[in-house]
């Protein structure tokens, strides 16, 4: 019996690469911009979907292998990384790309039976936006703001929510991770507590070879040592989408679940303590805006100003509903709790530590 295909648009990001070891029972298409590195199998299709020719492809894409599922993954996170700088440049593939597919895929669904029956799109809690009054359900407004990433998830988010009557006969799933941890991770968060000089200057290169680290910066006030901040292990995330792709499609048309690792949150003084980071405190918001301004401009650091508010803001939510969703399967996709994911992160940078105590 032919395996059901998979196709899966950004297959060369770190969730993409996270999850492709875990679709042996799936035929997988991969859609994005560069191939992955991967000795697995897999069909790779070169596509900008930040180009309005790509809705057509794609849909052809769907039609021509009577693709099962479409896990749409390709969204540009890291501006520096993607060297995607240009903020039209960003909307194009985040927020009209992400339109072109469900448009591809109300095509190929138009003309009969084996049509797409699963969507799954990964938006995240940077939608709700960075200050939060009360823990966000699924039904909370989505009210993003200042920082690019966000706004575009929130609207793409949109995006997938009206479009999805239209996907007739396929089951659409949003999912709403929290900051994404784990030993592969690379993201604005992340690089906060890691204090990597990510960026692209000969200053930074120096840097990150002389092993110096940037320290983590806060306004003065005990509130900000104190805002919580969730987590999930990206190879949670990966079991997740599996699990869904397993699992018959639901009878209902949208399912939106908010997605974050087992257990309590952390406070940001608890991060900084466990990332054994150096922590800087300035007179106020407007002093740590200018020291992001300035350590983006010169390229040392790879966090955009436009992050700060999700540096200082409290954006928690409630995942009852996934909990539900998953049932007994619970612990056994979602394994790693909140903290056991943070520390993940720094595993690697632990044992180097340990090496380097070691050779002394």
């Amino acid at each position: 019996m032919a395996k059901p295909v998979v196709v899966v648009t950004g297959i060369a990001g770190n969730l993409g690469s996270r999850l492709l070891p875990l679709l042996g029972s799936f035929s997988v298409i991969g859609v994005d911009v560069a191939p992955p590195r991967t000795d697995l199998p897999l069909q790779f299709e070169r596509l900008d979907l930040g180009e309005e020719a790509s809705t057509r492809t794609f849909y052809e894409l769907l039609r021509d292998l009577h693709a099962f599922s479409v896990i749409h993954l390709a969204f540009v996170i890291d501006p520096v990384r993607s060297g995607v700088l240009d903020v039209e440049r960003m909307w194009q593939i985040n927020v009209a790309g992400t339109a072109r597919v469900m448009e591809a895929i109300t095509e190929a669904n138009r003309t009969g039976e084996e049509g797409v029956k699963q969507f799954i799109f990964p938006s995240s809690v940077s939608a709700y936006g960075p200050n939060l009054p009360a823990l966000a359900t699924e039904d909370s407004p989505l009210d993003a703001h200042t920082l690019p990433y966000a706004i575009h998830k929130k609207q793409s988010d949109e995006v997938v929510q009206q479009r999805a009557p239209a996907l007739r006969g396929c089951s659409v799933y949003i999912l709403r991770p929290h900051i994404f941890a784990g030993a592969s991770v690379e993201n604005y968060l992340m690089g906060c507590f890691h204090g990597t000089p990510n960026g692209k200057s000969e200053r930074a290169r120096k840097m990150r070879e002389a092993g110096k680290r940037l320290p983590v910066v806060l306004p003065r006030g005990r509130q900000y040592l104190v805002n919580k901040i969730q987590f999930v292990h990206v190879d949670d995330m990966a079991r997740l989408i599996v699990h869904i792709l397993r699992r018959e499609p639901e009878t209902q048309r949208l399912t939106v679940l908010n997605v974050a690792g087992r257990g309590e949150p952390l406070t940001f003084d608890r991060c900084i303590q466990m990332a054994q980071a150096k922590l800087v405190r300035v007179p106020g918001r407007w002093t740590m805006q200018q020291i992001l301004k300035f350590s983006w401009k010169w390229e040392i650091s790879a966090i955009p100003p436009e992050a700060m508010p999700y540096m200082t803001g409290e954006y928690i939510m409630n995942t009852d509903r996934l909990r539900k969703f998953l049932g007994p399967e619970y612990e056994d996709v979602m394994r790693y709790t909140i903290v056991d994911a943070f520390a993940d992160s720094f595993r690697s940078e632990a044992a180097t530590s340990v090496r380097v105590v070691a050779a002394h």
